[in-house]
């Protein structure tokens, strides 16, 4: 049987698209309380320990999973780095797989892209030489979530290493060759588009018929889901929290407290589901490690000094792949379709907060948006004088 262990497993993202492949949990790890709770309704049969540090045995497994914390390695977070924070607990998942007579055929690590760029890829060195240390192949990809029909714009960097077999047929021999340009599309005018409204100094998130990731939380950890704005109603709402997890690729209600048996707060849904990974990612990986494809060793450069999107190494030496985000294409709906539930209008207090910013800043913005927020706005002051 193909068996898998999940640390740091949140709500179960990488166990449900494994599973779908194929793959058996037979321990999951995860401390914080709501997130655990919602495994343990949705994994019944799998035992569920709290702390990775505590951690002393695991079962022999096929696959070790880790979506590792990324607080110190995303550009909204810390970014401090793979040794401070939560991120440096990634030491747990090495200690883990050096246990003796249980080191995993695989393991399987999920980040935020950002980490390969952040401190000139500090991190990805780090991780690569102790994957190494411990006698492991590894490969690594970017990878998209709109890629696999989902219409979120989700980066994530997959690492897979493996200490018997190759992972690149796994990671590095699909390619949809395809490049997203819609952020430019001039056609785009009339289409939903994603944002994060606590934003507007620097950024946006800014996501052309998506929704741009999702995430835990602000860098004050409070819940703080993306707006979306309709051009044609010149509407800004936010999604329903069950859209949010039908755009991870899990089913809605995945994390519903009351369905779950669980104490904690609606709005904590939020963060559990921003902190997820993407179910048909995982459902990928699985389907290719039982399945592995064409390595495109065609793509394949040479390169020390360069972390490109992808790529592979062992024993020292270190290759890149000229591989995009989309190991598929396979089509999402509009986002405008793709919607189920009922949106909620953004706020006038967070519109306001976040059409001041937007208009101090020196951001250039889609045409009409700005306007569309004005009005939503003054659409919000008026409701509220009504009541």
């Amino acid at each position: 049987m193909n068996t898998t262990v999940g640390l740091f497993a949140g709500i179960g993202g990488f166990e449900r698209g494994l599973s779908q492949a194929g793959f058996f949990p037979e321990l999951l790890c995860e401390i914080e309380p709501a997130a655990a709770s919602v495994l343990r309704h949705r994994f019944p049969d799998t035992p569920l320990t709290k702390d990775i540090c505590h951690l002393r045995r695991i079962p022999k497994v096929n696959l070790l999973c880790a979506g590792f914390p990324c607080q110190d390695l995303s550009q909204a977070g810390r970014t401090k780095g793979i040794h401070a924070g939560e991120s440096k607990l990634i030491r747990e998942v090495f200690r883990i797989a050096a246990l003796p007579g249980n080191a995993p055929r695989w393991i399987l690590l999920e980040n935020v892209p950002f980490m390969i760029e952040l401190h000139r890829g500090r991190a990805m060195r780090y991780i690569t030489r102790r994957l190494e240390d411990l006698g492991y192949t590894w490969a690594y990809r970017v990878v998209d979530s709109r890629a696999f029909g989902l219409p979120q714009r989700r980066k994530r960097v997959l690492i897979l290493a493996s200490n018997a077999d190759d992972p690149r047929p796994v990671l590095l021999s699909d390619e949809a060759n395809y490049c997203d340009n819609s952020e430019n599309d001039s056609h785009s005018s009339n289409v939903a588009c994603g944002f994060y409204w606590t934003e507007g100094n620097k950024g946006l998130g800014w996501a052309v018929n998506a929704i741009p990731a999702l995430k835990k939380g602000s860098k004050l950890s409070i819940p703080s889901p993306p707006a979306i704005w309709f051009p044609r109603s010149r509407s800004i709402v936010v999604p329903n929290i069950r859209d949010a997890e039908r755009l991870q690729g899990l089913p809605h209600g995945w994390t519903d407290p009351d369905i779950c048996g669980a104490a904690f707060p609606h709005r904590l849904r939020w963060q559990l589901v921003g902190n997820a990974l993407s179910v048909p990612v995982a459902k990928w990986v699985g389907q290719r490690l039982l399945n592995p494809g064409r390595y495109l060793k065609e793509l394949e450069v040479q390169d020390p000094n360069d972390w490109a999107k992808a790529g592979w190494g062992h024993k020292g030496k270190r290759y890149k792949l000229d591989l995009s985000e989309w190991p598929m294409r396979k089509m999402a709906p509009l986002l405008e379709q793709f919607l189920k539930f009922p949106t909620k209008d953004l706020s006038a207090r967070a519109t306001e907060g976040f059409l001041t910013r937007a208009r101090a800043s020196k951001l250039h913005f889609h045409p009409g948006f700005l306007g569309s927020v004005a009005y939503h706005l003054k659409r919000m002051k008026a409701k509220s004088l009504e009541h």
